[in-house]
């Protein structure tokens, strides 16, 4: 089983976090992982994205060139990566930011209001822990609570985080 997830959006809305966080859980569930991030000189506002390849056997490469996932942050995103989904894929929107008619209809698209749910929270930057919650519930490449755990590793020094992320990835979890 090889599994390619395809991240992406602005910087700053924490795409690349997400595809950590989504590595580190497979780690903990001994799976074989490769995270590949990319992002724009700008950083925060440029565009920004990764590739999550997770497998019980070793990767050879860690490009998806037709991922099984796509998570789309961001209108531009969506436009741009709706092509290299593979069919029968998932393609996860974040709704709040999303408006673009998708014209593919060989896949599965799963529109989640990321942002709308994370300012409920009252943390409009845990947008990408509600999606992340989301994607884990409706693509079951791993489980919720090693995404919990990772999420904890990685906010280890930031333990005032830790609660409003954990309460967005538990928000969008309970979406599906």
């Amino acid at each position: 089983m090889l599994i390619k997830t395809l991240i992406a959006g602005f910087g700053g809305q924490g795409v690349l976090s997400m595809g950590l966080n989504l590595a580190e859980a497979a780690l903990l569930e001994g799976k074989n992982v490769t995270y590949l991030p990319a992002y724009g000189a700008e950083v925060r506002g440029g565009t920004a994205n990764c590739t999550v390849a997770i497998s019980d056997d070793e990767i050879a490469s860690p490009v998806a060139s037709s991922p099984e996932f796509v998570i789309a942050m961001n209108q531009p995103s969506a436009l741009k990566f709706q092509h290299h989904i593979q069919s029968g894929g998932l393609f996860f929107l974040n709704s709040s930011l999303v408006e673009a008619e998708i014209i593919r209809g060989d896949i599965e698209i799963v529109r989640v209001p990321a942002n709308r749910i994370a300012e409920d929270l009252g943390s409009p930057k845990a947008a990408n822990m509600v999606m992340l919650g989301a994607f884990t519930k409706k693509s079951g490449v791993v489980e919720l609570s090693n995404v919990t755990e990772a999420l904890k590793h990685i906010l280890s020094a930031k333990k005032k985080l830790l609660e409003v992320n954990e309460k967005a990835l538990q928000a969008g979890y309970n979406l599906f």
